[in-house]
């Protein structure tokens, strides 16, 4: 899925911590053939190919995942969108050349987009595009999927204290022994090796960010995200870094970018209506960064124990 994974884990020996790493990334090579744009030959792009204009069944994993997009997707107006595929490749091209993509090849690529343009029958465990020449891309909700995945099947081994970093997604259970939960780092802003200025304990949630520190593009003056907002295919270029506490990885994966895209204010009151998830959003300005919290993130640690 582009990034790399990583398993902590407190296991009663050493074989038993083996057989819990093994299984663990395991299941995560077995996501990444089903999920990865990245891979020709994956499940996600066989049915780019395969299911336009007709329903074709879909695994277990597929579903789950195109399923929890689309519903963010309705919810959100639009602001998280895994049709964005084509543009979404441009902008990769953009980084590498460290140019803005042209705008005629946006507007060509934007005519295969529009989450609407994907349906998924839960039912029949099919999905369907409706044209020609679109292409999914999973990678804003994936890694937090595959996270709690991988959290599942070292549970389904008797690990009880475990955590699954997947780049700036996290998913982890019981806290570490001795300890009253794992501690999470969250809010330096801007500077990828900075000291963090807020510690979270917590267990069995997940957490994960979205910003534009490590992934970016500085051209003409501006720096872009590698978060598009799907209204104008561009990259994001307000400066915001959003951290979300929820549940699962999934969620928490899914909502840190949509958030992005919506913005503090829309964002949080998004975030808002959701039990049991908490935002914290740094916004860059003239005058340094400008933290904001969510109503519930000062009671995260009696939400996630």
């Amino acid at each position: 899925m582009g990034t790399l994974f990583r398993i902590k884990l407190y296991a009663r020996d050493q074989a038993t911590a083996e057989r819990a790493f093994r299984a663990a990334f395991d299941r995560v090579a077995a996501l990444d053939d089903t999920l990865s744009d990245y891979k020709p030959a994956s499940e996600l792009n066989r049915i780019c190919k395969n299911a336009v204009g007709r329903p074709v069944k879909i695994s277990d994993d597929l579903m789950r995942v195109l399923t929890a997009s689309q519903q963010l997707a309705a919810g959100t107006g639009g602001a998280f969108d895994i049709t964005l595929g084509p543009v979404i490749h441009l902008w990769r091209q953009a980084r590498r050349d460290g140019r803005v993509p042209d705008t005629a090849e946006l507007v060509r690529a934007s005519a295969y987009c529009g989450y609407r343009k994907l349906k998924i029958n839960p039912a029949a465990h099919t999905v369907e595009l409706d044209k020609p020449g679109m292409q999914l891309d999973v990678g804003g909700i994936a890694k937090g999927y595959a996270a709690d995945e991988a959290l599942a099947a070292l549970t389904k081994l008797g690990i009880r204290s475990a955590l699954v970093a997947a780049s700036g997604d996290l998913a982890f259970s019981n806290a570490p022994p001795g300890r009253a939960g794992w501690s999470i780092g969250i809010d330096s802003f801007d500077r990828a090796n900075a000291p963090f200025t807020r510690i979270l304990q917590l267990n069995n949630a997940a957490v994960s960010t979205s910003g534009d520190t490590e992934q970016h593009l500085d051209a003409s003056g501006k720096r872009y995200s590698h978060v598009i907002d799907p209204k104008t295919d561009v990259g994001l270029t307000k400066g915001i870094t959003v951290t979300i506490v929820a549940r699962h990885g999934i969620e928490a994966d899914g909502l840190a970018t949509a958030v992005s895209v919506l913005g503090a204010s829309r964002g949080l009151k998004f975030v808002d209506s959701k039990l049991d998830v908490a935002a914290l959003i740094v916004k860059r300005g003239a005058q340094g960064p400008e933290v904001i919290e969510s109503s519930r993130f000062h009671s995260l640690p009696a939400l996630y124990r």
